[in-house]
């Protein structure tokens, strides 16, 4: 690891947390840490992060803290409603 003092330590949790962020600011959500600016939507990018996070929860069944698990399932939920939201999928048929 790292020796530097204010590099924090990587954690399941902030690596699954760096991946909703960036989900996040692919739906432009978040700014870009670089830029500052936020960018456009990106659903394929969204929809990777979530694809990737998706696969995470598969792989590590059983291998989690309780705590682990509920924040990566708390994620992919979370994600997965924001990605119906920006999509326009979850547009009603007839509307009032």
């Amino acid at each position: 690891m790292s020796d530097q003092p204010d590099e924090p330590e990587l954690s399941f949790t902030a690596f699954v947390l760096s991946l909703a962020s960036t989900a996040a600011i692919h739906f432009g959500d978040l700014p870009d840490p670089q830029s500052g600016q936020r960018a456009e939507l990106n659903l394929d990018g969204a929809a990777q992060m979530i694809e990737i996070l998706a696969l995470l929860d598969q792989k590590t069944k059983g291998n989690l803290t309780a705590e682990e698990r509920q924040l990566l399932e708390q994620v992919l939920y979370e994600l997965r409603l924001r990605f119906v939201e920006a999509s326009g999928a979850g547009k009603r048929i007839i509307q009032p």
